[in-house]
């Protein structure tokens, strides 16, 4: 892969819940905070404290820097549980489960990192969802490995060559705090508009 920046893990989920949405925040650089990404910055500042306790077996470290230098990213594990020698990360989010894979593919990227930090095959970790109190267990397959690195791979590319995405509104984009910066719908109608208008110029002739 080509190394030539770090990606910021967080890109990676994004990109895969939108690549335009990654695109106004990480080459435009264009935020905008609304209820949802309000409460959900509230709920990581809670558990974003960096710290060490132990629970019986259980060690658990908050706010852990994790990178892979053969992958080209890195970022901020919320937490790595430690029990009889098997290590795997924990996500914290503040809202529940989607039908999307965004959040597993942002632990698998830290589970990656984590791997190559300590010389070690992770098999499985967890994703805290705030909203119902309970952890889905995600498990590492080869598949959502795959997907993993094809995403890397992809926003690598998008922030090397700074190429806007195509607008596309779907129920994705409801609730979506970039959305009056966006504006899928109207920039997709212009998009068409513009595309049928250079379809009905006539070309000259040499």
């Amino acid at each position: 892969m080509n190394e030539s920046i770090s990606i910021p893990i967080s890109a990676l989920n994004q990109y895969a819940y939108c690549p335009r949405r990654c695109w106004w925040m990480h080459v435009a650089g264009e935020f905008r905070e609304n209820a949802y990404t309000a409460e959900g910055r509230l709920q990581h500042d809670r558990v974003h404290t960096s710290g060490h306790t132990r629970r019986g077996d259980l060690l658990q470290s908050r706010r852990v820097y994790v990178f892979s230098q053969k992958l080209g990213i890195a970022g901020f594990a919320d937490l790595i549980e430690e029990s009889e020698g098997t290590l795997y990360p924990v996500e914290h989010k503040h809202g529940q489960r989607k039908p999307w894979k965004n959040d597993q593919i942002q632990l698998c990227a830290q589970a990656l990192c984590l791997e190559e930090m300590n010389s070690i095959k992770i098999t499985h970790g967890y994703i805290y969802y705030a909203s119902t109190g309970r952890r889905l267990e995600v498990s590492f397959d080869q598949t959502l490995r795959e997907e993993t690195l094809k995403t890397i791979e992809e926003v690598r590319r998008l922030l090397t060559r700074e190429c806007e995405p195509q607008a596309h509104y779907s129920r994705r984009c409801h609730g979506c705090s970039l959305y009056s910066i966006c504006l899928p719908r109207e920039t997709k109608r212009l998009q068409s508009a513009s595309f049928s208008l250079e379809e009905q110029t006539p070309s000259e002739e040499n």
